[in-house]
């Protein structure tokens, strides 16, 4: 167990340092922040102090190498905007952003499981065909249109629910929430919905699949020949083989919740990490966008590593580092 850790942590850092090669690249080779900041009447002379004052005058691999240098101490660069530690900005909108794509997780865990597995028992029926028909809408659908669609029908026709913002909030350990509070409920229930469909149709197949592809296999035909019930048989049996491959992907896709939550986040104005890397490439913010890019893989790298313990936990033919236990 220690050498497996150990052996992923390596292979973290080794990412993250490649990634952060490539997106500085990428993201300080592409535009000019000074001319977005610098006012219209502002001289040459002015133009090279700022320049200098936010290290633009230097080659590339000398800022990146300045870059590397200050990450390893925590700092990711200051904001050209707004002039403060990009990590700042980040952590200040990561708890909007967590708590969006949680509740998206959540939605479709509680209703995908059980919608793919009713499909997976009935694939014949009239329910179980809905079902799989529902989930090609949920993948074929785009998440800004359904957006739109929502804001449309039950904010402005229907007036429910609220069609911007968070809501009021609740401070934990400094921490604001929104699902602590009745309002912060019912402006989050629109954009995790909205963020939580293409999951949901995702999970329904893949437990629908594994069902099927369970229910021919030969220790549950052995276990209904011993009598066991048949919710023992789902529960004990089929379930628990079809959740291996569920965690797996759901721990990857909430990676990528995280990380492509700007669309849903600009549609409903949701004030998380999304909305502000949109606000950020809009003003060329380059530090904010490098900064924003680390974080996102350092949590995919995080949730990939808590996906293979969870995964050696519910299997027991898992062997981490090819140890048998």
């Amino acid at each position: 167990m220690p050498g497996f850790l150990l052996q992923r942590l390596a292979q973290a850092l080794l990412v993250i340092f490649i990634m952060s090669l490539l997106v500085f690249g990428g993201v300080y080779a592409i535009g000019d922040p000074m001319a977005m900041m610098i006012p219209p009447d502002a001289t040459q002379a002015d133009a090279a102090r700022m320049a200098a004052a936010l290290g633009l005058d230097q080659p590339l691999w000398r800022q990146y190498g300045v870059f590397l240098s200050q990450a390893l101490h925590g700092n990711l660069g200051v904001s050209f905007a707004f002039h403060v530690p990009a990590v700042t900005l980040i952590l200040e909108r990561l708890p909007a952003t967590l708590e969006l794509a949680i509740a998206a997780t959540l939605m479709a865990i509680i209703f995908g499981i059980p919608l793919g597995l009713y499909a997976g028992l009935r694939p014949n029926g009239f329910i179980g065909r809905s079902i799989m028909a529902g989930s090609i809408l949920g993948f074929s659908l785009p998440t800004f249109w359904v957006g739109l669609i929502f804001i449309l029908v039950f904010s402005v026709q229907l007036g429910w629910l609220p069609a911007s913002g968070r809501g009021e909030t609740v401070d934990v350990f400094g921490v604001p929430l929104s699902f602590l509070t009745a309002d912060g409920l019912q402006h989050m229930l629109m954009p995790a919905l909205n963020l939580a469909l293409f999951k949901l149709a995702l999970v329904t197949r893949l437990v629908r699949a594994g069902a099927r592809e369970a229910l021919s296999l030969d220790y549950v035909r052995f276990a209904r020949a011993k009598g066991l019930t048949e919710a023992r048989v789902i529960g004990a049996h089929v379930l628990r083989n079809i959740l291996i491959p569920v965690v797996t992907v759901i721990g990857l896709e909430f990676g990528s919740l995280v990380a492509f939550a700007v669309v849903t986040e600009t549609i409903f104005a949701w004030p998380g990490m999304g909305k502000l890397l949109i606000d950020s490439i809009n003003v060329l913010d380059r530090p904010v966008v490098v900064a924003y890019l680390c974080v996102t893989v350092t949590l995919f790298v995080l949730i990939n590593l808590a996906v293979d313990l969870a995964y050696a936990a519910l299997d027991p033919r898992v062997r981490l580092g090819g140890e048998a236990r």
